[in-house]
């Protein structure tokens, strides 16, 4: 194994669209999150970025993007935002985790979304559910398992569905948008939920604005940003903006309009959104790690994604796991015990309704 770094703007064409070969052959890569055009388009505007490209002999065998940070800490390429993380390379070549976070130039390499079947992963490594909307038999089969598991939450929707379209005005869908305008407007009513909840306002950040407005204005076969919007008459209600492959798209930033709150509006706009992907070509809609009654009532079936660390001896390593392990075994621990997580969301959405009040 011999491996050279690069910046993401110094691959060349070949060398991505090896990357996208290597993805496309491999169900396990099929996520948008491992695409090239991902770490390509967060290069341009995070200079942590990185690219291992691995060669066996003169083949280029794998791609390993990371942020490298000071004292050797690596992360995932926009580390907190991403759902799939690893490496993407051809099965059947051996890859010593500790001989490549080396030849990276890393201490350590940390990980909360690391995709299955990785040469990273470990046993002493925490697993989680990442749930999904299986599309692969169509989105009527989709809906017939959605009645005979959660028929009532599918019957509710379509009421309340009902209701908006009458007390409203008419309901339209529009999937696939391109307009930054409505993506305005969603990341609008996400930054309300993040303050109303207690959470940290990711779209505090000027640069993960800019690069959701890059990747919803990347359009490709292979990848693509993806707006949708649900409309009540000519009012937008709630939307989504994720991104895809050719046959998997990932939930991202869900958002509505909580004046329609009533209505299940978010509900409303995953059936239809799930139905339009179909008709594009989607066969799965990845929704994330994370426990939410909404992914609940719509799953059909998850995959797993590990969180943990790889790491050399090292002084690095050694600051990294007294900053970070310690407090990543107490969130663990909280999110696997229902009464301690329902406690702490309580306590952030009291916190958010404070700050609210203090800020207006």
């Amino acid at each position: 194994m011999r491996v050279t770094l690069a910046l993401p703007h110094e691959l060349g064409q070949a060398e991505v669209s090896r990357w996208r070969a290597l993805q496309e052959a491999d169900t396990a890569f099929d996520n948008p999150f491992l695409s090239p055009e991902f770490t390509l388009t967060v290069g341009e505007l995070r200079d942590v970025v990185r690219v291992a490209v691995i060669h066996d002999g003169p083949d280029i065998v794998g791609f390993f993007p990371f942020e490298r940070h000071p004292l050797g800490i690596g992360k995932p390429v926009a580390a907190g935002l991403t759902d799939a993380q690893g490496l993407v390379y051809a099965r059947g070549v051996r890859i010593d985790p500790l001989r490549l976070i080396k030849a990276c130039g890393l201490s350590v390499y940390e990980f909360d979304h690391l995709v299955a079947g990785q040469p990273l992963l470990n046993a002493r490594h925490e697993r989680h559910p990442s749930p999904i909307i299986d599309l692969r038999d169509g989105y009527d089969r989709y809906t017939e398992t959605l009645r005979a598991n959660s028929g009532k939450t599918y019957k509710s929707t379509l009421a309340k569905q009902r209701k908006l379209d009458r007390e409203a005005g008419g309901v339209r869908h529009d999937y696939g948008i391109t307009d930054v305008e409505p993506l305005r407007t969603l990341l609008g009513w996400k930054t309300d939920q993040y303050r109303r909840t207690g959470r940290t306002d990711r779209f505090a950040h000027k640069w993960i604005v800019e690069l959701v407005e890059r990747l919803l204005a990347t359009q490709s076969e292979s990848f693509a940003g993806v707006l949708d919007m649900i409309y009540a008459g000519d009012e937008p209600v709630a939307g989504h903006f994720g991104l895809r492959t050719r046959t998997t798209l990932v939930g991202w930033f869900p958002a509505y309009d909580t004046r329609f709150a009533k209505y299940s509006p978010g509900l409303i706009q995953h059936l239809a959104m799930a139905e339009q992907a179909a008709k594009t070509g989607v066969q799965v809609i990845d929704m994330g790690r994370g426990q939410k009654e909404y992914k609940d009532k719509l799953k059909t079936g998850e995959f797993e994604v590990a969180e943990g660390r790889v790491a050399r001896a090292s002084a690095g390593a050694g600051v990294h796991w007294v900053v970070r392990v310690p407090v990543r075994k107490t969130r663990a621990t909280v999110m696997a015990n229902p009464l301690l997580l329902k406690t702490a969301d309580k306590a952030l959405k009291t916190y958010g309704r404070l700050r609210t009040v203090l800020q207006g």
